[in-house]
């Protein structure tokens, strides 16, 4: 595809699009064509690279920007609301898009609409290539490729970590809480035309609240385990009967009962306008956490996976997780599609199945660490 530009990223103004444009003036290589997008091109001229016009809020623009290039990278959110028309775009055009979406609406609704054309166009159409879902889809990839094959697996995530959220990602938070009939309809409305693999079977399991591995496994209803599933369905290596579960691994009981009780508040007060309004307000999108915070910030994902009668126990972690670390996602996906040889993939994928192995590969030299701690037989 002869383009003007390898890679476009729209949003660089925000705190982590900043945060991934130096990343890529830092990591990508001098025969790597990229550019910076979006409305306010006095903020952009600063990044001292190539500025486009872009606006959310008006197609045409979005238009000429796919063409002009290979791959668009967005982190402009909440998805939702501002993140279609550049997926129409992409899929219009032939042209890779990848965002840091964690909104499964956005996702559901996305696929309904554009996965069809994008797969005529040969457009890969890749959501959640941050900390939602990299650490999940690529660390149950790993974990499933040391299990034997054909056989039933089931993989248990424990999420620990700590970080503070920007403005942006609490806004997408608040926006997804205050959507609960939208979510359900466009979950129905994908269940309905994405086909299912005939003779296997693979999804996402809601979990029970258990002990494993030293800790109290709370189920976590995040973004992850649906492209996890997704994946799973994508790629027949996960096996004929493939089950994922999700969780936040919390040490004290107590803990358990407070991040419940919070979520729940979080969720109740999103669905009142005034309420939802003054949540809004205690975070402008932009905002986020300083370098200093950010430097004491960290995660780490354990994987229980059994099939076979194997059990293999796997870790994938690293630093700052919402920010730092997804900024590396982000950009190692970029780089990882626009110069990596990768399987023959188009319409709405995941990074599992479109660059695996190798973007983990990738991520392990940019400092991340995809680990296995055991193996036993069970």
């Amino acid at each position: 595809m002869s383009r003007q530009y390898d890679v476009v990223l729209l949003g660089a103004s925000g705190f982590t699009g900043a945060l991934t444009a130096e990343y890529l003036a830092e990591h990508a290589p001098p025969n790597l064509t990229w550019a910076v997008a979006g409305r306010n091109k006095a903020k952009l001229e600063r990044s001292g690279k190539d500025v486009l016009h872009a606006d959310v809020t008006d197609p045409q623009s979005l238009r000429a920007l796919a063409e002009s290039t290979r791959i668009v990278v967005t982190t402009v959110g909440p998805y939702v609301q501002y993140g279609e028309a550049l997926v129409a775009a992409c899929a219009d055009a032939g042209t890779d898009y990848l965002d840091l979406t964690g909104e499964p609406e956005f996702v559901d609704r996305m696929y309904v609409r554009y996965h069809e054309r994008a797969v005529q166009t040969g457009a890969r159409i890749i959501h959640a290539c941050g900390f939602d879902s990299i650490p999940y889809d690529l660390g149950v990839q790993f974990t499933v490729e040391q299990l034997p094959e054909r056989v039933p697996i089931q993989v248990n995530g424990l999420l620990r970590g700590g970080g503070r959220p920007s403005g942006g990602t609490f806004h997408t938070l608040i926006t997804g809480f205050s959507r609960p009939k939208q979510n359900l309809e466009a979950h129905r409305a994908r269940r309905r035309v994405e086909p299912r693999p005939e003779d296997r079977s693979a999804k996402a399991v809601p979990g029970k609240l258990h002990r494993e591995q030293g800790f109290w496994a709370v189920p976590l209803p995040t973004i992850d385990p649906q492209i996890v599933g997704y994946s799973a369905r994508l790629l027949d290596r996960y096996g004929p009967d493939f089950r994922y579960s999700h969780y936040a691994a919390v040490r004290h009981l107590p803990v358990v009962a407070g991040g419940i009780g919070g979520v729940a508040l979080l969720f109740a007060a999103a669905q009142l306008p005034p309420a939802r309004n003054a949540l809004l307000n205690r975070l402008k999108p932009g905002d986020g956490p300083s370098p200093e915070r950010r430097a004491k910030s960290w995660f780490n994902v354990r994987f229980v996976g059994r099939g076979g009668g194997k059990q293999v126990i796997t870790e994938v972690a690293g630093g700052d997780p919402g920010y730092g670390e997804t900024a590396k996602m982000l950009g190692e996906s970029a780089l990882c599609l626009a110069l990596d040889d990768l399987p023959k993939t188009a319409g709405q994928t995941t990074t599992a199945a479109a660059m695996g192995p190798t973007l983990r590969n990738r991520l392990v030299k940019a400092g991340l660490t995809f680990a296995t701690l055991s193996q036993d037989d069970y």
